[in-house]
């Protein structure tokens, strides 16, 4: 008969403490004061978690129906998730300091679920990455400053980029249809047009490089997931033992690494002042970055991260509204005549994408209408007190209820109808000065798709001007549909997320512009 070793019963003894711990503290736990939508058992959850990864969604807004303007929360299968609705309250969250309501620590495992931030999943950023990347944040500012402000300088680029990664992966010609994958073929334009203005040529181009950066979310999604399951303590051994997250940077490491240490010896030597400095995000983040973290595997691992949080958002983005393009067909000569008549007077530049008023609203509300079901994330660092009393204890993941906001008939009248032109309508009724409150880019209480607070997304202008740029140079260069018979294509919910159809196809047609 086998018999454990005293080590093996220490061990077991010390794991069985650790569940009894945790179930005791979970059934003691002041959250359950506050209401839940679903089973709220400290058994039962568990089983409203498995519901809420197909039924989320519906949850939320059971929720926001019930409970509007009050907290409430739902199971997930590794922690309850408070759920806040009602200018008030989101309002409180936006406003709440980090050693209250943390960005930062909710981003080191819970992910944002909006649709222009990573999918919902446990990320575990300091176990996968390193703490670094979790201490200091250096990278997210090299985006957040430079990036938008040297854009102008780069547009060109940007729209050069989008020119020849059309050119090459949508084969129309201009006497027939070409039905071609949506969501792999923009994904593809996505990435040489991020990483244009990231890295730029030739490693934009670079197919291996491509592909580890498109593939770098499933496979952080996964290694994320599995760590989550382990006790802390053991995350840092499991994330080398069960994840290929080490051979993945190390495989980036040899992509990046000439380039990075060629501009590191460039940089030592002349600093500002070198004349060839390039205006791209290595550069930027030299800017910022402390002296430790001027590495090849640092730099590599915040590229990496930024087009993690870049490629599939925009993907996202482009493709649902390359899907309302098909669906909406009439939409499209309005947006045609307006993208001509700003070439005409600005030219493909920053100050004319800044014009198209008319594709600026078409992507908004194409967005309002496919947003994921939760946004602005923020992670409790101490009992936290909202404005109508409700206590949120130390520890809890908080967020925004964003699909039912978006949905909302007291914020858009007629809110489950496709009205493309709905915001650029409300910019010439309500005049210039009141205009920047229906842009895509901006943050408002009835809009946060794009988080809010001291940490709304820091790339949105860039992501936003991205996304117009690509779909204008698709109406003009394209006629789009749906195959005969087709209807709009159905996404998939995992949990909170909205993914959209990923194998659905869109029939282009190359026009002839002459």
């Amino acid at each position: 008969m086998f018999e454990f070793s005293s080590t093996t019963w220490t061990l077991i003894g010390l794991f069985l403490a650790y569940l009894v711990k945790k179930y005791i503290n979970a059934a003691f736990s002041p959250i359950h004061k506050i209401p839940t939508v679903g089973p709220s058992g400290v058994i039962t959850s568990y089983w409203g978690g498995l519901k809420a990864l197909k039924y989320a969604k519906d949850m939320i807004q059971e929720g926001y129906e019930k409970y509007y303007g009050r907290p409430f929360k739902i199971p997930m299968m590794s922690r309850w998730v408070v759920v806040v609705s009602g200018p008030q309250l989101i309002d409180d969250v936006r406003k709440a300091s980090e050693d209250d309501l943390s960005f930062n620590e909710a981003m080191n495992e819970a992910i944002s679920f909006s649709s222009f931030n990573p999918p919902v999943q446990v990320l575990q950023v300091k176990y996968i990455l390193g703490p670094e990347l979790h201490d200091d944040l250096y990278h997210v500012v090299a985006v957040r400053n430079p990036l938008t402000r040297n854009l102008p300088a780069r547009f060109s680029e940007l729209q050069d980029e989008i020119a020849a990664a059309f050119s090459e992966y949508v084969p129309a010609t201009d006497d027939e249809w070409s039905s071609v994958p949506a969501y792999s073929t923009i994904v593809e334009v996505v990435c040489r047009a991020t990483n244009r203005i990231f890295v730029g040529l030739p490693l934009c181009r670079d197919p291996e490089y491509r592909k580890l950066n498109i593939n770098f979310t499933v496979d952080a999604f996964k290694a994320g997931v599995l760590l989550s399951q382990f006790p802390k303590i053991f995350r840092p051994i499991a994330a080398r033992l069960f994840t290929n997250m080490h051979a993945k940077i190390l495989h980036a490491m040899d992509l990046l690494g000439p380039m990075l240490e060629e501009r590191f010896v460039r940089d030592e030597k002349f600093g500002l002042e070198d004349p060839e400095r390039p205006s791209d995000l290595v550069s930027w983040m030299l800017d910022y970055a402390k002296p430790q973290y001027r590495t090849v595997r640092d730099f590599t691992m915040r590229i990496l991260v930024l087009n993690f949080a870049a490629i599939h958002t925009t993907t996202a983005a482009l493709t649902n509204a390359l899907y309302d393009l098909a669906v909406h067909p009439e939409y499209i000569e309005p947006m045609r005549e307006e993208i001509l008549s700003v070439i005409a007077s600005e030219g493909w530049t920053k100050v004319g994408i800044n014009k198209l008023r008319k594709v600026d609203s078409f992507l908004r509300e194409s967005q309002r209408l496919v947003s994921g079901a939760l946004s602005v994330t923020r992670r409790a660092m101490k009992d936290f007190t909202f404005s109508d009393g409700t206590v949120v204890p130390k520890g809890s993941y908080v967020f925004a209820a964003s699909r039912a906001t978006h949905l909302d008939k007291v914020n858009y009248p007629n809110p489950h109808e496709f009205q493309g032109f709905r915001f650029s309508d409300m910019r010439e009724d309500e005049g210039e000065e009141e205009s920047s409150k229906h842009q895509t880019a901006y943050l408002g209480l009835d809009w946060v798709i794009f988080g809010g607070g001291k940490h709304p997304c820091p790339g949105r202008f860039f992501a936003v001007d991205e996304l117009k740029a690509m779909l204008a140079y698709i109406l003009l260069n394209y006629d789009v549909k749906l195959a005969e018979g087709e209807g709009p294509p159905e996404p998939m919910w995992f949990g909170a997320n909205r993914i959209p159809n990923r194998k659905a196809h869109v029939l282009f047609r190359k026009r002839n512009l002459l």
